[in-house]
């Protein structure tokens, strides 16, 4: 296990959320306000971290970036993160003719640069960058559902879609460790939608891929998947050149710490919906839960399901991090 990835360990009680659009409260803006502004983002990392007790900090999830930097058109929301509304190729075959982006295209360049002046303000915590998975980025660039049944009718060129978004990402990762990121957070939600077999052929290679070529022993990465499909991939799933494996709140967390290797951290997988319909006793439940299941384990780190909304009541969050501190107290 990497040094930067036991210093996590040794301090269980500095939990590491995906947990960034609420800072939008603290700095008093709109989100979209926070996705334009390399400055905002700082902000917001500064914000979350002098107030709240984490072990990380990270820059974005935001899974529109990659693909508007290919062209895809994006929907801008003021209290949500941006959506995908229209991908960039109506036909599979036309994924020869996708040109890769440079970096810098897009709203690339604001994360590559919130996350460099981030490193220059928060000097006691590592700063992890966000990216998207390469199934995730394919299916926005062409659609989810399409996606999904081209893997049968045409796996050729899905693959071809495929090896383009690996291509930017590599990319993509590589200038955020050039100005200094201390890891990544890949989230690969789509790949959850996939049976074990297509995951097994047009996910986990690809995002290997991307892994191996962004590895070395300074640099932490993290793989996200929260779909419920999760936990029937657990044999690729820790197989993957990971240091974390992050979870999400629709499968059995203790059975999957059961199965993964015990050289990597496991984190999950307290539910984020609660953060914003719950109270502050609902999230202690739910936090004690999950440590009662799975504090047991070595390898084991609490944290969020999937990326804390930003509409989240701030007391809700407040209990989640005085209960994480109070178990590990």
């Amino acid at each position: 296990m990497k040094e930067k990835a036991i210093e996590l360990l040794k301090y269980k009680n500095k939990t590491v959320p995906i947990f960034s659009l609420p800072s939008t409260q603290l700095l008093g803006i709109s989100v979209n306000e926070l996705i334009s502004s390399a400055e905002m983002q700082v902000k917001g990392m500064q914000a979350i971290a002098e107030k709240c007790s984490v072990g990380a900090s990270l820059n974005m999830m935001d899974l529109s970036v990659e693909a508007e930097a290919f062209g895809a058109k994006i929907r801008f929301y003021d209290d949500d993160i941006p959506a995908v509304e229209k991908g960039i190729i109506d036909d599979i075959t036309d994924a020869e003719s996708i040109t890769v982006p440079d970096i810098g295209a897009g709203r690339t360049q604001i994360c590559i640069d919130g996350v460099k002046k981030a490193k220059e303000k928060i000097t006691d915590i590592p700063v992890f960058c966000g990216v998207i998975g390469p199934y995730s980025l394919a299916g926005r660039l062409f659609d989810m559902t399409e996606l999904m049944m081209e893997c049968f009718d045409s796996p050729d060129e899905v693959k071809i879609l495929l090896s383009k978004a690996t291509e930017f990402i590599i990319k993509y990762i590589k200038a955020f460790k050039a100005v200094g990121a201390d890891g990544v957070i890949m989230a690969e939600p789509a790949a959850g939608l996939l049976s074990p077999s297509l995951a097994d052929e047009f996910s986990m290679p690809f995002v290997n891929e991307i892994f191996n070529a962004v590895d070395d022993d300074n640099f932490i990465i993290c793989y996200h998947n929260c779909g419920n499909a999760a936990e029937d991939m657990l044999d690729m799933i820790a197989e993957l050149n990971a240091d974390i494996i992050h979870l999400g709140n629709a499968i059995n967390l203790k059975k999957t710490l059961e199965k993964l290797p015990k050289d990597k951290i496991v984190m999950g997988n307290i539910n984020p919906v609660l953060f914003r319909t719950g109270t502050p006793d609902d999230i202690k439940t739910d936090v004690q839960r999950v440590f009662d299941e799975c504090g047991m384990f070595e390898n084991f780190m609490i944290s969020t399901g999937c990326d804390v909304p930003a509409a989240s009541k701030w007391e809700n969050i407040e209990a989640y991090f005085e209960k994480v501190n109070e178990l590990y107290a």
